[in-house]
């Protein structure tokens, strides 16, 4: 083959493997035919969006991952950081596992090796801690591929196994005295004592023009809000400022952009879960259909922000706290919820006959009630990425569990599938150990 030939075949191949590779960069196409497998649980999401973890011929670098982790790591004060590994003490241990790339445990488009976003063997651990079974006899019958088991170890964030943490919560009961999880909403601290108080509005307040019409049913739900009793009238919301002239400007119809004035915690928060990663990448709104656990078939075409659970115009978060999640789900957890003394206690708490908090919905869970202090003033807020207490669910025992639940009770049930599966109706079948390692480590301390 001549000289010439060879350049041009050389470049043609070029050309075309740019265009594949490139495409999905460059927006071209149907971007899942150049995935190069299925992608995992946390990001089939925005698997289109390659850009938002690829570098073009570059590959994921860790500033990819940060981007939407690095926030969660740093608040758990990440037990394995990169630092870690880029000490010349450990050179060795980073020859064995180079953790300082994400992507050495965390591969995408490898279902075959991935499991719960984990891409290496589960056995990992003992690349660097062989000698575990020396430090502590306790682990000589452990298997080698349990250590991050619920309840157990976990690669960056092992507070559920803090000493302190675990001595301070020996033999607590299976239920704590109090079972009552944090009142969202409720305000602690300084408040500016010389602002009024806003007036409740009512119909005759209702700020709305008469072009916008006057639906009596609207006004009626308006009226029984928080946003009403709040002083919150039709044009904070519907009154949209119009860019090329800055006046404001009417708008029936709305998005999330008009909740970010006072709720821009709770978004911040919608836009790291499954619900709203989608529109953090820029793309489209999340549907039950792109989802990969069972969803209802009725459900499947429903874009996912604000409105989707909170129903515009009512807000009313008992509605997005159960039926709203009940409404999309059809995995066998959320088929198991109304059967549950969890759904029992929530009936109880809605009808009045229980007090508030006391009753479990799949929001006190799933968006657990969160401290935000701002200017002096503390609130309770609810924490609307739904995932940042799932992996690992350890993470729930602190910010869910223990409101009513002793530490030990609440380790076996999260360590317990099946109990998982039947969204903890019965009793655990399982048994975490790390109470009695804990004590039993501290009498030997104390002898």
């Amino acid at each position: 083959m001549s000289t010439r030939v060879s350049v041009i075949c050389f470049l043609v191949i070029t050309v075309v493997l740019g265009a594949y590779y490139g495409a999905p960069f460059l927006g071209k196409g149907d971007q899942r035919a150049h995935l190069p497998g299925p992608t995992s649980h946390g990001h089939h999401q925005i698997e289109v969006g390659c850009d938002q973890c690829h570098t073009p011929f570059g590959g994921v670098k860790n500033d990819a991952c940060s981007k939407c982790h690095g926030e969660a790591l740093t608040a758990v004060n990440d037990s394995h950081s990169e630092g870690k590994f880029a000490d010349p003490r450990n050179a060795e241990r980073a020859a064995g596992l180079d953790a300082r790339a994400c992507v050495t445990c965390h591969r995408e488009h490898v279902p075959g090796m991935t499991s719960d976003g984990v891409s290496i063997a589960q056995d990992f651990c003992i690349k660097c801690h062989a000698d575990v079974s020396q430090e502590r006899p306790s682990h000589k019958t452990f298997a080698p591929d349990s250590c991050g088991n619920s309840g157990c170890h976990n690669f960056h964030d092992n507070r559920a196994l803090y000493e302190d943490f675990l001595l301070k919560h020996l033999h607590e009961p299976e239920e704590l005295a109090t079972l009552q999880v944090p009142l969202r909403g409720a305000s602690m601290g300084k408040t500016d004592a010389g602002a009024p108080s806003p007036s409740p509005l009512t119909a005759k307040d209702r700020d709305a023009p008469a072009a916008a019409g006057n639906d009596a049913a609207i006004t009626a739900d308006w009226e029984k809000t928080a946003h009403a009793r709040a002083g919150i009238n039709c044009g904070r919301c519907h009154q949209i400022e119009d860019p090329s002239t800055g006046a404001a400007k009417w708008q029936s119809k709305i998005d999330r952009a008009a909740c970010l004035g006072c709720h821009a915690n709770e978004d911040n928060g919608f836009l790291k879960g499954l619900h709203g990663m989608r529109l953090a990448s820029k793309l489209p709104p999340m549907t039950p259909e792109l989802a990969q656990l069972p969803m209802k078939a009725d459900a499947k075409h429903n874009q996912l922000g604000c409105n989707s659970c909170h129903k515009a115009h009512t807000f009313d978060t008992a509605y997005a706290a159960v039926e709203a999640c009940v409404g999309c789900h059809d995995d066998e957890h959320t088929l198991a919820y109304k059967a549950s003394r969890h759904f029992r206690l929530w009936e109880l708490e809605q009808s009045g006959k229980a007090s508030k908090g006391t009753g479990v919905s799949c929001a006190t869970c799933h968006l657990p009630r969160e401290v935000h202090t701002e200017g002096g003033v503390t609130t309770v807020q609810a924490q609307h990425n739904q995932n940042a207490n799932l992996r690992p669910n350890d993470k729930m025992l602190r910010s869910v569990c223990m409101s009513c639940h002793g530490l030990g009770f609440s380790m076996d049930a999260l360590a317990d599938p099946d109990m998982r599966r039947r969204n903890f109706n019965g009793r655990p079948g399982r048994h975490v150990t790390s109470l009695e390692l804990a004590e039993k480590r501290a009498k030997k301390a104390g002898d």
